[in-house]
């Protein structure tokens, strides 16, 4: 993902480099979201300000995109298949960097602000993101894979595409606002900006998220990461004694 971002300030660079392009001046209202036992989601605000040279706005305002990604997952997705009155996994597919999340909003439908191979270059849609399959299947299987991939985590709101819904204000500040699914993973998630006219990114800004446990669930997370084995012997001594008291109190009520 840090190459992918790399790649795609390069070249708004190179773009940039015979004439003064605008800048983008991007934040977030959370910089650490912290999971609790309690937490729901939570909707983050990312906002900014776009910078024109001379402090002019022109006549055709630029529009802008925002995209929130959680940290890729190498995952393998599995097709169940009814034999005999029983659901069996039959035929799989693994993918080396799938996006634990993400979520794009727009000022306007992707489609009618860049061409397919922009679209596709800065994975901007949920069409245009690469899953990297690493398996040999053929291209439609991979293909309905992949489609099953981006609908189930569609239904668990992990994917969410908004078009329209950036605000811009004056052609200069902009606001968007993208939920942020209890089911998130912990990690580092970036909140990428890009701004586009005439069909091109002329400017693009990332801002990091951190997403972690707290309290009681990160003391946790920490113990089973450093102390697997222990971990899993407490878990076993802890569900036996629940069970013998679960009897012990059933026999005495």
């Amino acid at each position: 993902m840090a190459a992918r971002l790399f790649l795609a300030l390069l070249a708004v660079g190179l773009l940039g480099a015979t004439a003064p392009q605008p800048k983008l001046v991007p934040d977030v209202s959370q910089r650490e979201v912290e999971i609790r036992y309690s937490f729901t989601g939570a909707q983050l605000l990312l906002f900014g300000a776009i910078l024109y040279p001379g402090g002019k706005v022109p006549a055709d305002p630029a529009d802008i995109i925002v995209v929130l990604r959680g940290p890729s997952q190498q995952l393998v997705m599995r097709e169940k298949r009814q034999v005999a009155g029983i659901w069996l996994n039959a035929n799989s597919a693994e993918f080396r960097s799938a996006p634990s999340f993400y979520a794009v909003a727009s000022s306007r439908p992707i489609r009618d602000m860049v061409d397919e191979r922009t679209a596709a270059i800065y994975e901007l849609g949920l069409d245009k993101l690469q899953l990297s399959p690493s398996s040999l299947n053929d291209g439609v299987e991979i293909d309905r894979f992949s489609r099953g991939l981006t609908d189930l985590r569609i239904r668990n709101g992990l994917f969410v595409e908004r078009p329209g819904s950036v605000r811009i204000t004056d052609g200069v500040l902009y606001q968007a606002t993208l939920p942020l699914s209890a089911r998130v993973v912990v990690g580092t998630y970036t909140a990428e900006t890009f701004l586009v006219r005439d069909g091109r990114v002329l400017a693009a800004a990332v801002r990091e998220i951190e997403v972690r446990k707290s309290g009681f669930e990160r003391l946790m997370g920490v113990f089973a990461d450093r102390q697997p084995v222990l971990y899993g012997l407490t878990a076993v001594a802890m569900a036996l004694s629940l069970g013998l008291l679960a009897g012990y109190l059933a026999q005495r009520i």
